[in-house]
């Protein structure tokens, strides 16, 4: 009996040293077959360029009505029945009803940015991405026939997109928690999130000459469609996480694993820890942070075509063109940002508690000082010039606050990214009805005002930061035993807590 059980188990060692040769085998193939110009091979690459056009998306459909209202508020030719001609505008609204046409979005934005995290982790962030964003685009079409209709249905179509558009930011942070190794973070999420600036960059310009040759309605048209159109790719090639990706490596899901830490569990296993996350200093550093950026970013987002026109008496084809060149420049900063605090923590020349420090905090200084100069700007050129290097530095901020959940608590992140996503959503809010309410003569004096608001929040938020900021997991971070699981090639065996994957041991990292 003991003879025929030692004949059992040196045929089970041989079987198993057979299949992990053959596997290894495999491995070394279909890494030896990829090159590195083949990027889409990388799927957390392909997941990130998707999601980059998702937030293009995103802004172009936010920043949309920041350039049409200009056309819809401008006095256009009407001829009378009796022959004569007058110019009056086709919407004849006061500052006061624009600043709540232009801030209806953000109160349904408002409402879903904690319903969508913690739905994001149950179901799936990215399907919860695509509902949100495909939605948003088909209300777009909307809108033109309803603004004709009552300014009253405008409002309610733009508080219905916001409450789809806002569970986009905390959901992507549900799609990271499982896509990106942990020395990628900045990089993937800060290239994500670079397309919220394109889209801005370009869509401000295609407003204005769409205003110009189609009609405002253009504006509308043109973008909810090409939202669909994403919504559609996105929904067919990004999974959930890299384990249900038929089309991933064996390799890079065994990098992807090996460096993200605690294996993401099934959503429906997750438990949050409220009143712990609620009661950490870490978690309002990244909400007060958050905050700030925002309230500048969604000042000049909202108001900087106004702005050129009431100072500098811009029209609506060159407000759209010049409000543009500090996204442009935010776009660019945010890659270099990315790159460069990865690489610092990946040389160690800085713990990343300071890493994140130092970036965020450095930004905001930068900026409260180019608010004010630009406040003080008598000439066109340097105002877009002080106002462009205040946006664009806030791109390093976002290589601080805007990673800083998954790097404290990656399992409950795309809540916590839901928190401090509906705070920072206040500005949106407030921002635009106080200065509506600040400049009623339409004054340098009274813009001026409005830069000097932006200013103080941009130095609350750097102190904030700096004093309570952490990079370290929590204690309070809870992590769910569960049953193991295979992924997709059935090479690798994940667990909540890790992986045993034997047949790859020596597959290099992706």
């Amino acid at each position: 009996m003991h003879e025929e059980n030692s004949v059992s188990d040196d045929l089970k060692r041989q079987a198993a040293l057979f299949y992990n040769s053959t596997e290894r085998e495999r491995v070394n193939e279909v890494r030896s077959s990829s090159t590195t110009w083949r990027f889409w091979e990388k799927r957390r690459l392909v997941v990130s360029l998707l999601a980059f056009f998702g937030f293009f998306n995103v802004y172009a459909l936010r920043v949309n009505l920041s350039v049409a209202v200009v056309a819809m508020t401008e006095p256009v030719e009407v001829e009378l029945d009796n022959g004569t001609i007058i110019y009056v505008p086709e919407f004849d609204w006061s500052s006061t009803t624009k600043g709540w046409v232009l801030s209806s979005f953000f109160y349904g934005y408002l409402v879903t940015q904690l319903p969508g995290g913690w739905l994001a982790a149950k179901i799936g962030g990215n399907r919860m991405f695509g509902i949100g964003l495909g939605a948003t685009s088909l209300l777009t079409l909307f809108t033109p026939p309803l603004a004709h209709i009552s300014t009253g249905l405008l409002i309610a179509v733009r508080v219905v997109e916001g409450l789809f558009e806002g569970v986009t930011y905390p959901c992507i942070h549900a799609v990271w928690s499982r896509w990106a190794p942990s020395n990628e973070r900045a990089r993937l999420a800060t290239f994500a999130f670079s397309g919220s600036y394109v889209g801005t960059v370009v869509s401000m310009p295609v407003c204005s000459l769409l205003a110009h040759y189609t009609g405002w309605p253009g504006i509308f048209y043109v973008f909810g469609i090409v939202g669909l159109v994403w919504t559609t790719i996105w929904w067919l090639v990004v999974k959930e996480s890299p384990e249900k990706d038929p089309h991933i490596t064996a390799a890079e899901l065994k990098y992807i694993q090996e460096s993200r830490g605690a294996i993401a569990v099934d959503g429906s296993q997750i438990r949050h820890p409220w009143r712990a996350m609620l009661t950490s200093g870490p978690v309002w550093a990244i909400v007060m942070a958050h905050f700030s950026e925002n309230w500048g970013f969604y000042t000049l987002l909202t108001f900087l075509p106004t702005f050129m026109q009431d100072v500098f008496k811009f029209q609506t084809s060159a407000t759209g063109l010049l409000s543009a060149v500090p996204y442009l420049a935010m776009a660019v900063v945010l890659q270099v940002s990315g790159h460069m605090a990865d690489w610092m923590l990946h040389m160690q020349l800085m713990s990343r508690t300071n890493i994140r420090k130092l970036f965020n905090c450095g930004a905001f200084l930068a900026q409260t000082i180019f608010m004010i100069a630009a406040a003080y700007s008598t000439s066109i050129v340097g105002c877009v010039v002080c106002l462009t290097i205040a946006v664009g530095l806030g791109g390093f901020a976002w290589s601080g606050f805007s990673v800083n959940h998954l790097d404290i608590a990656s399992p409950h992140a795309s809540v916590l990214m839901g928190l401090s996503n509906t705070i920072a959503t206040l500005p949106g809010i407030i921002s635009p009805p106080l200065a509506g309410f600040i400049v009623t003569d339409k004054t340098a004096e009274q813009w001026r005002l409005v830069f000097f608001i932006s200013s103080a929040i941009y130095l609350l938020g750097a102190i904030v930061y700096g004093i309570f900021c952490s990079a370290e997991r929590q204690p309070w971070v809870v992590e769910v035993d569960c049953d193991a699981s295979f992924d997709t090639d059935a090479a690798s065996v994940t667990t909540a807590r890790g992986y045993d994957n034997k047949a790859m041991d020596n597959s290099s990292e992706m």
